[in-house]
């Protein structure tokens, strides 16, 4: 069999499909979106940094995936309650998506004066959001959330960062989406 040339994976060619010109509010970046597909339509949620350099993430809709709409207001700014307000105060960032349970689990960087945290929020419909923990302990970013249960239990793969284990990538459970344990590093035995 002859070995195609062709790569398995292209670039799209009209990239990138969201740019500060398409965002209805000052920013001055659009970068590390998550997409995800909702009553028919593709939800992006995007980082966009604010002219201050503070970080929020906004909500853009598509019906073909290529073409996105931005809403007028950003979706998620740093809280002004606490407990999430002293841990965002410096803006929020980097978005992951994951449907599960009827509604969509959102998990973002959180930063302040204490670090990047990860915190934890769920939406139904992109409407409203509802914050529900902050999930990890300082120095932690990108976490993801596997979409179904192991085991009974949630399931995450996240990435620490520390002089110890730098960039590496662990996974750990919770029974409740708020209290998370039995970690393991993708290094251990």
């Amino acid at each position: 069999m002859a070995e195609s040339k062709e790569p398995i994976i292209r670039r799209y060619e009209k990239n990138p499909v969201l740019t500060k010109h398409d965002v209805p509010y000052p920013v001055e970046t659009v970068h590390n979106a998550g997409v995800v597909k909702h009553n028919g339509k593709y939800v992006m949620l995007f980082r966009s940094h604010l002219r201050n350099g503070r970080s929020i993430i906004g909500l853009a809709e598509s019906s073909d995936g290529v073409r996105f709409a931005v809403r007028p207001e950003p979706f998620i700014t740093p809280a002004k309650a606490e407990p999430f307000a002293g841990y965002e105060a410096f803006g929020v960032e980097d978005p992951r998506i994951c449907p599960m349970e009827d509604g969509y689990l959102i998990t973002y960087s959180a930063y302040s004066q204490h670090g990047v945290r990860v915190a934890l929020a769920r939406t139904t419909d992109f409407e409203r959001l509802e914050r529900i923990s902050l999930i990890t302990q300082s120095d932690y970013r990108n976490v993801v959330i596997f979409p179904e249960k192991i085991g009974g239990r949630y399931a995450r793969l996240d990435r620490p960062h520390s002089e110890i284990s730098p960039w590496s990538i662990w996974i750990s459970y919770s029974p409740d989406l708020v209290h998370w344990g039995m970690p393991r590093s993708s290094s251990s035995p």
